[in-house]
């Protein structure tokens, strides 16, 4: 399973349960707290499976982040 895609609108990073829409009409919502700042316009994302999770990847951040599906 994985979704290509793009950050629907602004992107500005995460920061405990942060709500991410894609361009594809999905919504993910961050699973684990966490926070990182950093502010994109539509990057490209990519979530893809990972055993039992699913992991949210975006263009021009170091780490991935741990979502749910909503």
């Amino acid at each position: 399973l994985r979704y290509d895609s793009r950050i629907a609108g602004e992107f500005k990073g995460w920061e405990g349960s942060t709500v991410f829409e894609l361009d594809n009409g999905t919504k993910w919502k961050q699973a684990r707290y966490s926070y990182k700042y950093r502010y994109k316009y539509r990057p490209r994302a990519k979530v893809f499976q990972d055993g039992g999770r699913h992991l949210l990847a975006v263009d021009g951040m170091d780490e991935m982040i741990e979502v749910r599906r909503l």
